[in-house]
């Protein structure tokens, strides 16, 4: 009975680190956007409550060294009605797929990624990942990207005072042939869901973990708890 109640608390423990996690949907491998146009993000957004503040960060790099480009907007990501947010691209180099989104919040220990894309001047001009596989031989290409102009690039689009979290759900995919070209115009608000599907994705065991021994730690306790009585 007591090992039933401790594997109750231990699953219940895991869909709320699960369940609290906003879901990114775009961008993903093959879509690429050209600098000072509308670089556009969307996203399943948390049914919980937790995510009232949302960080969306630029990012560069492999799975397990991921390098921080900039802050991009501060969202609410439980906003079902405001499930997207769009800015305007920054100049980077190189032109290639190697540039993604971290969503985290300071109510959660979790963060959760986009898959990888393009940033480029012009459609053509878009050159391969510079490495084919990630620190731990998975098969997806990375490389290490910059901006060219830093000061460019500030915070922007922040939504009205929230609260919320960081969940690691998930890591930035590889890369797509299929390219999808973004030529809106850039707003730095957050706008209505478009309700597109997920182009990339990708489990992050290590970030997961996280997770895990923290319903487990929860489990443990609450069988000591029932041991006692």
């Amino acid at each position: 009975m007591l090992a039933a109640l401790a594997l109750t608390i231990l699953a219940s423990s895991a869909a709320i680190f699960v369940d609290a996690d906003p879901d990114p949907t775009n961008p993903g491998p093959g879509d690429v956007f050209i600098e000072g146009q509308a670089c556009s993000i969307s996203w399943n957004p948390d049914t919980t409550g937790v995510w009232t503040t949302m960080i969306i960060q630029l990012k560069t790099g492999n799975n397990f060294d991921m390098v921080n480009l900039t802050t991009v907007g501060t969202v609410d990501g439980t906003d079902a009605t405001k499930a997207s947010f769009s800015y305007p691209c920054p100049q980077v180099t190189p032109y290639s797929p190697i540039y993604f989104y971290q969503f985290s919040s300071p109510a959660s220990a979790n963060s959760v990624w986009t898959g990888r894309f393009t940033i480029t001047d012009t459609a053509n001009d878009i050159v391969p990942a510079a490495e084919s596989t990630q620190p731990d031989g998975s098969a997806i290409p990375w490389g290490t990207g910059a901006l060219v102009n830093s000061t460019s690039t500030t915070t922007v689009g922040t939504t009205s005072a929230m609260s919320a979290t960081v969940s690691a759900l998930g890591t930035p995919s590889a890369t797509s042939s299929n390219a999808s070209v973004s030529t809106t115009t850039a707003s730095p608000t957050s706008t209505p869901s478009s309700g597109s599907q997920a182009t990339g994705g990708g489990l992050g065991l290590a970030a997961q973990s996280i997770g895990w021994k923290t319903a487990l730690t929860l489990s443990v306790s609450a069988l000591g708890f029932a041991l006692m009585l």
